[in-house]
């Protein structure tokens, strides 16, 4: 559904000494789009800076909190080089400045958050969920890659979880984010508003106080029976294995064992996702163990302006395309299988750009916006 001419795509207001984000475009489930990059980007730079701002809070309308990026702006730039590159530049940009922002932070997540989306809501300083949030990282299975951070923040979870969340696109709950240590609050909905007045009126960013009143309105979590964190063994056991085949073949045999039933969807959505993007994902997220959050940046980002560039497969358009333009599901992969996926082409997009071309995200969190793209060399060519 198209954007309203009339239609703010972010509101930020000033109450106070708290500042209110919210992502306004209900009916397209808050996608990130050009324009939403460039609006968050000036309020949360403004807001930094600003002695008078103590506490950002950051929501989405509707029913999601944000679906995440806006696929068909990428799609539509398939034939132009680097038509989403400026887009992309400063999506990384703002990626870096939420894990290393200055002023207390807090995500109320409410209903869809995922990929991009997400990558708004698991840095925060505390990011409280619902019983109606769903969060997932499903970029591998249509040709991308986990990005925004995603193979810093997978690579630090318990075991091989983030490998499996970053392969399978496999969903969580609320309660399971917090268990998972994405999340740090679980609130049932009907008491987020309460929750955001509370914050309101604390009119403060002191970071034990706001706790605090999110507390008082939060549950202890316990996570069912059937979660797959409960599952940890198993998805250790198979995600730990050295290549995506490998992987399939672990997951195939536990497959067949009596009670693994739930494993039989993961397998299937594994055998239906992009080979590519599956054998990029999951060097990325193993990468990122032994990287920085300014390293995992910087490898995203090439990641990202290679595969949108097709420099070894055209996938990510492919399963746009299958997904959210024709919407027929049925993506024909190039190459079709895993192994045909070559690691000499793998290593292709992984490669450093020439110096002046990488991300300048400094390895010291205080330099702050420096590296804009207005200022990269990027701007200067076009």
């Amino acid at each position: 559904m198209a954007q309203q001419p009339d239609e703010q795509v972010v509101i930020g207001e000033e109450i106070e000494h708290v500042r209110v984000i919210t992502l306004n475009q209900p009916r397209r489930l808050n996608v990130i789009s050009p324009n939403v990059v460039s609006l968050l980007a000036q309020y949360l730079e403004k807001w930094e800076k600003h002695d008078d701002a103590k506490l950002v809070i950051i929501k989405g309308a509707g029913r999601a909190f944000s679906a995440g990026g806006d696929l068909k702006v990428f799609y539509d730039g398939r034939t132009s080089k680097d038509s989403c590159l400026e887009v992309v530049y400063r999506m990384y940009w703002l990626c870096h400045h939420i894990h290393t922002y200055k002023k207390t932070q807090v995500a109320l997540v409410h209903g869809i958050s995922m990929g991009g989306g997400a990558s708004l809501m698991v840095p925060m300083k505390f990011s409280v969920v619902t019983e109606k949030t769903v969060f997932s990282t499903p970029e591998a299975s249509i040709g991308f890659h986990t990005d925004c951070g995603f193979s810093f923040m997978h690579s630090r979870l318990p075991g091989h979880l983030g490998e499996f969340l970053a392969l399978t696109g496999a969903r969580l709950n609320g309660k399971e984010l917090v268990a998972a240590g994405l999340a740090t609050h679980f609130v049932p909905s009907e008491k987020l508003p309460e929750v955001e007045k509370r914050l309101i009126s604390l009119n403060t960013g002191d970071e034990n106080s706001v706790k605090s009143a999110i507390e008082e309105f939060s549950e202890e979590v316990q996570i069912d029976g059937e979660s797959v964190l409960n599952k940890q063994s198993i998805i250790d056991e198979c995600f730990s294995k050295d290549t995506v085949s490998d992987i399939i073949k672990s997951i195939e045999a536990e497959a067949g064992k009596e009670g693994n039933g739930w494993i039989g969807p993961v397998l299937k959505g594994l055998k239906r996702s992009s080979p590519t993007g599956l054998k990029i994902t999951l060097r990325s997220v193993r990468e990122g163990r032994k990287q920085t959050l300014a390293e995992c940046l910087k490898k995203e980002f090439r990641l990202t302006i290679n595969i949108l560039r097709s420099a070894i497969s055209t996938d990510v358009y492919e399963g746009i395309r299958a997904l959210t333009i024709d919407k027929d599901n049925a993506p024909k992969w190039d190459p079709p299988t895993n192994d045909k996926v070559e690691d000499e082409k793998v290593d292709l997009v992984f490669q450093p750009f020439k110096e002046e071309l990488e991300l300048p995200i400094p390895e010291k969190d205080e330099c702050r916006w420096d590296g804009k793209y207005e200022k990269s060399a990027y701007a200067t060519f076009k």
